[in-house]
């Protein structure tokens, strides 16, 4: 289907608006790219930047590789020490905390308080 439209834009020589058509096309491509691929990805990485800063203490966490935990201590230096088991505790980076399923997890243990 690209390729009709692309045949079928006028020749340079052909008509006076035909360079005007060429233009018009990469600037909607430019905005449908900008709408659908980079403004989604920096909402998504602002949004998991926020959420990174409002970690606290004994927040239940699940991480990137799929550990699941509770937070015990906040470190200065960009590290969060994590429960996994009793007695079992690692040090990981915030940003190996995943977003999407610690969010699914409060969730979820919201939901079995209420009920």
């Amino acid at each position: 289907m690209l390729n009709n439209i692309l045949l079928m834009a006028p020749q340079s020589g052909d008509q006076a608006g035909g360079g005007y058509f060429n233009l018009i096309f990469i600037v909607l491509m430019i905005v449908v790219f900008y709408f659908f691929m980079i403004r989604p990805q920096t909402k998504k990485v602002n949004d998991q930047k926020k959420f990174i800063e409002a970690l606290q203490k004994g927040d239940k966490i699940v991480m990137i590789s799929g550990i699941h935990g509770r937070i015990l201590k906040m470190n200065e230096n960009g590290t969060v020490e994590v429960e996994i088991d009793t007695n079992v505790k690692v040090i990981t980076e915030k940003s190996g905390i995943s977003m999407e399923y610690t969010k699914a997890l409060q969730a979820n243990s919201g939901d079995k308080k209420s009920s």
